[in-house]
């Protein structure tokens, strides 16, 4: 299975997963006035949202490149992702208004075994998804594909608490219920963000990693024939980078060896996990 074809597999499952999890969650949380499964009912909502820009997105990067767009379309993961964390900070603002208001006021949820078994049920599919997306992203790495995983992991996470929260009740203990949604709120708001700037920083072209750029010193280093590095830049291309750069070779060094060495160290450079292309000048000195 390709990198499109995983990530195509995993959005379709994640949103039948997260629609079916939508409706029960949300019937269940209205009828007996559960604020955090309300509020993971939403969560569910804006799974469902990361899902699809998941599928729309994957479709758009595997396009390849044209006149217009050089590099390809890779970049769409990222403008993808980045609407996804948009979605997660609404929501969780929205989410943590109401239970917080909810505290306030006192309001009460009416228990029933329904909201266990709603929460046992989404714990075991949540954590399939979890497992399942896992696997694909270290196969594939794709940060659509992370984004969802992470999301399914968080909310085995918040659908446990949201469990804690109605055993609780069923005590008579109220308030950890709009507890829970707040806490919630603010899990779902800080992994919102964390995509945001990771989504941010690749649409703002962030340079690669500087382990990579030791690697790829390294294999400058053993040619012989190059006598320096004047400088290494890069650019975001989808979920890998562009790599520029300018090397001194001997001034009486041909023309046609110089180049030769050139396109040797760029498939060298390309042979790396996080490069795409890259394109080295040559100076003379």
């Amino acid at each position: 299975m390709d990198r499109y074809e995983s990530a195509k597999r995993a959005g379709i499952l994640g949103i039948l997963g997260n629609l079916f999890l939508l409706i029960i969650k949300g019937f269940v949380g209205f009828t007996f006035k559960s604020q955090a499964m309300i509020a993971d009912s939403f969560n569910s909502a804006g799974d469902i949202l990361s899902s699809l820009f998941t599928f729309v997105g994957n479709k758009i990067s595997s396009k390849p490149g044209d006149d217009d767009h050089n590099f390809g379309h890779g970049k769409s993961e990222y403008i993808f992702s980045f609407l996804i964390s948009i979605s997660m900070i609404i929501v969780s603002s929205k989410l943590l208004y109401d239970s917080a208001k909810s505290l306030i006021f006192h309001n009460t949820l009416d228990f029933s075994i329904l909201l266990v078994i709603v929460c046992i049920i989404t714990i075991l599919i949540k954590m399939s998804l979890y497992i399942y997306t896992k696997r694909l992203n270290k196969k594939q790495s794709n940060i659509l594909v992370e984004a969802n995983s992470q999301d399914h992991f968080n909310d085995c996470i918040i659908t446990s608490c949201t469990l804690i929260s109605i055993l609780f009740s069923y005590n008579g203990i109220y308030w950890v219920d709009s507890v829970v949604g707040i806490l919630i709120s603010i899990y779902i708001f800080y992994t919102g963000i964390k995509i945001f700037l990771e989504s941010y920083n690749v649409l703002m072209d962030i340079s690669i990693d500087e382990d990579t750029k030791k690697v790829i010193l390294s294999l400058t280093n053993q040619y012989k024939e190059i006598k320096g590095v004047e400088s290494i830049f890069s650019t975001p291309s989808g979920y890998k980078y562009i790599v520029i750069m300018t090397i001194f070779v001997d001034g009486n060094m041909t023309t046609f060896d110089s180049h030769t060495l050139a396109d040797n160290l760029e498939e060298d450079i390309k042979h790396l996990d996080k490069v795409s292309a890259a394109i080295v000048h040559v100076n003379p000195v």
